[in-house]
């Protein structure tokens, strides 16, 4: 609307000057376009007066961008068709094209994403691209031929449908067809692999592709391969071939931000998203923001070190964020300044506050990889992000901001805004008025994630007060009209619905404050007294039903004792009996344990889970005779290796937070040093001693599975909050997510101890193989936490190193382990995990320390205010994670159960293996069994 009044201004302005001095240089009829000018931000460089009734279609500056990018080609004929008509000809032509509109492109164009990024292939993508060549020349039916296109022979190439075809049968590593086209890609994208005329990355469709051996010609690429040459290539892709395939990925995504912003698809726009949102200098931005990044960011790469990438004092032109390599930021008069690494961004401030380039930005090293954002982009951005922001004040204040919510492909959403920040208040407010009381399926999003993490920004007494607030605002009005009636009932029937979706949203963990049952009692009253409400009347039944259940478990585990058994044990029930199934440590539960002094004498005490770390030591100093004052002592847990580590006096949870192996020292501050692990610590922690190959593998891991269930059951998701902002700032404690992490290490280094525990070297073998089985039927079981326990066990340093063990593994076994491999991969942030987990359904159980990752790295890089606001779309990103957890216990555990042979053996020695975490006794055990080869 601006646009417009302005320009009927211009309009009347421009009517006075051309009546003295104008010069006419055409007449426009109908069909005719003008003003494109307004595509660079440029003044008008002529006027236009209407000689008659005219109707004109107008297209507004932002849309006419989006069609210029997306149809450059096509608007430039357009343009050039519609000069010639209006009376241009070419002299005219020439002199317009002087003073032409259209800009020095601010950036290079977009990268061709059929051409190679770097200057020559490695060695590694060199020789794989020679293997598959000769499998594929050898191969009679192979796709690999000489053919006509465009009447000029082209030797040996072939579609890319058809290598897709073959590369899916060549291995069971390649499931999917999109797979092995990422696969090509890699190789196309380092030159190994190229489309006929260059014109196409690597697609799965008819375009043909040959190999660079070919394009070259030569010996080498002439004849059939000699028995020699088969036989390197057929070892060659037994051992590489998964390299390849975990490079595909990363080559795809790189393919896409090669390409166009207008040909990236909405399946390619949501994987850039993916790897977008766990980018550290992007995590301060906003979901809306990261989803505009995905179809503007261009992949840059550069081959040599010692390129320049821009000049201080140079125009800024693009904001970089390094994904790989390395870049020195150098000032004129002080040199190089800082060095900046892979996740560093730079160049943002010059576009932001449109000055020249502060410092100069050389390559540090060969093949650095650079995401770039150029200045129109960054700058349309941040306008579109401020237009559709919707900030509601109070007292000249801002109190709740809304950003208007983008109509994503084939989604629906009921509501047009969603929330960015506000105060807590405020957007409990805009929760009852505008997000309940609507037929609406599913739970809002916006509720969900207010439910899952209010905790943080308000906490439960403070919520159940303003609820109690909005329920009882009738109470001081003596008059009411049937309007003010009609809206006071409705606000009720929101608090009763929102105290139902809370019930919903976090279960047992809405009735552990008293505030919240006694308040639920005085709604149930209210709706029994109040004939308005009979609709609600089920509701806060089936509320007060889940109350009384809670209230009923909780009665039958009043008292419920557990132990920290003295050897390195994981806690378990003081009855002595196998832990019931699901049982939840609550933070009443007595727990009883050790804690020592320097001399190694100690005392056993017995405290609540939720006893702070200031009553245990000065508890267990009275009981050691520690004749010191409370401010000179600390608690400090000392790990097998020695390492120490104290708790802060305000922290909860303390014996089930041990490590494994860690034993509770209380210690005067200054002496610290003079603490020892004990003697026993450097031991295996106590467990059943059996002969692991008497058992069967499917049946270890079906009861593997069935365990740690009960313990990732018991998990409340508010743990993984209390543990990413700390225990100590709610007063809550974390003990089942410290069972749970805990377990993930005793299955770790149990792999690790009973193979370097294991002297003779065909039972190495025997347990290697036995333990790859596992993980594979752990993975099968969908528990993924003890598959890659299982895997990372044997990653560890001191098993990879046993060549004589993994030299007589059977090759099937090696290749199904470098599979596993390749699967726990933490590059791109765990990438190949992330994409197999979400194909799956529930059950299963996650990898926890990821979840736990995701958590940390949305605290620590964004603010929980902002400007004295909620900053909820931090809230929003660690309720994501939350709900992870949600959807992977969603369906209960049903497995079927294998042939039993040993149940009670396998089930009592599952629940407590025998352990040793210190690496170094670890390391020294395994050169016991396996001394280095001497060379």
């Amino acid at each position: 609307m601006l646009f417009r009044r302005s320009c009927t201004y211009n309009v009347e302005q421009s009517t006075r000057h051309y009546a003295k001095s104008a010069v006419t240089l055409c007449n426009l009829g109908v069909g005719a376009t003008f003003g494109e000018s307004v595509l660079h931000d440029l003044p008008r460089d002529s006027t236009v007066v209407t000689k008659t009734t005219c109707e004109l279609l107008r297209v507004e500056q932002q849309d006419f961008r989006l069609i210029w990018e997306k149809n450059k080609e096509l608007m430039n004929d357009i343009f050039t068709n519609c000069k010639l008509k209006n009376g241009f000809g070419p002299t005219v032509q020439a002199s317009a094209a002087a003073t032409s509109p259209t800009k020095r492109p601010l950036s290079p164009d977009h990268p061709n994403p059929a051409l190679p990024i770097t200057e020559t292939p490695s060695p590694a993508m060199n020789r794989m691209g020679w293997a598959l060549r000769i499998l594929l020349v050898a191969d009679n039916s192979s796709c690999l031929k000489d053919r006509k296109v465009s009447g000029k022979l082209i030797r040996k190439c072939a579609p890319g449908t058809e290598l897709v075809d073959w590369l899916v049968n060549l291995s069971p590593i390649v499931h999917t067809r999109a797979q092995a086209a990422g696969m090509w890609q890699a190789l196309v994208e380092e030159g190994v692999l190229a489309h006929v005329n260059k014109e196409q990355p690597f697609k799965d469709k008819c375009f043909l592709y040959r190999f660079r051996l070919d394009e070259e010609g030569g010996t080498a690429a002439a004849g059939v391969p000699q028995a020699e040459d088969l036989g390197a290539a057929n070892e060659h892709i037994r051992e590489g071939l998964s390299a390849l395939f975990q490079r595909g990925p990363d080559a795809t995504l790189r393919m896409i931000l090669r390409k166009p912003s207008h040909e990236r698809t909405s399946e390619e726009l949501e994987l850039v998203f993916e790897e977008l949102v766990h980018i550290a200098a992007l995590s301060h931005l906003s979901t809306s923001i990261k989803r505009e990044l995905s179809s503007i960011f261009v992949f840059e790469a550069h081959a040599q070190a010692g390129t320049i990438l821009f000049n201080q004092g140079d125009e800024g032109r693009s904001w970089y964020i390094l994904l790989k390599g390395s870049v020195d930021v150098v000032i004129h008069g002080k040199g190089t300044v800082a060095t900046l690494k892979t996740g560093d961004d730079f160049g943002k401030l010059a576009l932001i506050n449109d000055a020249p380039r502060a410092a100069t930005i050389v390559l540090k090293e060969n093949n650095c990889h650079l995401l770039r954002v150029d200045k129109e982009h960054f700058n349309r951005i941040l306008r579109d992000v401020e237009a559709n922001t919707l900030r509601l004040q109070e007292h000249g204040k801002d109190v709740l901001v809304l950003e208007r919510v983008a109509k994503q492909r084939g989604q629906h959403s009921a509501f047009k805004y969603t929330v960015m920040s506000g105060t807590p208040a405020k957007m409990l407010e805009h929760l009852l008025e505008t997000r309940l009381g609507q037929s609406v399926g599913g739970m809002d999003p916006f509720l969900d994630d207010f439910l899952l993490t209010h905790i943080v920004f308000m906490p439960v007494v403070q919520l159940v007060d303003e609820l109690a607030n909005y329920f009882h605002c009738d109470a001081h009005e003596d008059a009411q009209t049937p309007e003010d009636r009609e809206y006071i009932i409705n606000f009720k029937k929101r608090v009763i619905q929102f105290m139902q979706k809370w019930v919903m949203a976090v279960r047992h963990a809405a009735f552990e404050e008293p505030s919240v049952c006694d308040f639920i009692e005085d709604l149930a009253a209210e709706v029994e007294a109040d004939p308005d409400l009979n609709e609600e009347t089920s509701i806060v039944h089936n509320v007060l039903t889940q109350m009384a259940r809670y209230q009923e478990d909780r009665n039958q585990n009043a008292g419920q004792k557990w132990k920290l058994p003295p050897n390195g044990q994981p806690i378990c029930l003081f009855s002595g009996n196998a832990t019931p199934s699901k049982t939840v440590i609550r933070p009443d539960d007595d727990i009883i344990f050790r804690v020592y002094c320097a001399d190694h004498t100690y005392c056993t005490l017995r405290f609540p889970m939720h006893t702070t770390a200031e009553l245990i030591k000065a508890c267990a100093a009275d009981k050691l005779q520690l004749n010191r004052g409370p401010e000179d002592l600390v608690l400090v847990e000392v790990k097998s290796n020695g390492e120490r580590s104290v708790f802060k006096d305000n922290d909860v949870s303390i014996p089930t937070g041990l490590s494994l192996n860690g034993r509770l020292f209380v210690s005067v501050k200054d002496h610290l040093d003079a603490l020892t692990q004990l003697q026993e610590q450097e031991g295996p922690t106590e467990g059943v001693d059996i002969d692991l190959e008497i058992l069967s593998t499917k049946e270890l891991a079906y009861h593997i599975t069935l365990f740690e269930w009960d313990l990732f059951w018991a998990v409340h998701e508010y743990e993984l909050l209390y543990h990413t902002f700390g225990r100590h700032h709610f007063g809550k404690i974390t003990a089942n997510l410290d069972v749970f992490l805990r377990r993930f290490n005793e299955v770790q280094y149990w792999i690790v101890t009973e193979l370097v525990s294991t002297p003779s070297l065909s039972k190495r073998v025997g347990l290697v193989r036995k333990f790859i089985k596992l993980a594979a039927y752990c993975k099968e079981y969908q528990n993924l936490n003890a598959f890659f326990a299982v895997v990372m066990g044997l990653s560890n340093m001191a098993v990879s190193r046993l060549q004589q063990t993994w030299e007589k593994i059977p090759s099937k076994f090696r290749k199904i382990f470098q599979e596993f491999e390749a699967l726990i991969d933490p590059s791109r942030n765990h990438r190949a995990y992330r994409v197999f987990v979400g194909k799956l359904q529930p059950p299963l159980i996650p990898f926890m320390p990821l979840l736990l990752k995701d958590m940390t790295f949305a605290h620590e890089g964004n603010k929980t205010s902002l400007d004295g606001l909620v900053n909820f779309e931090k809230m929003h990103m660690m309720a994501q994670t939350m709900r992870t957890i949600r959807f992977c216990r969603s369906r209960s555990l049903g497995l079927e159960p294998p042939s039993p042979k040993s149940e009670g053996e396998v089930r009592s020695y599952i629940s407590s293996f025998r352990v040793i975490d210190n690496q170094r006794v670890l390391t020294a055990m395994s050169q016991k069994v396996e001394p280095t080869r001497k060379l």
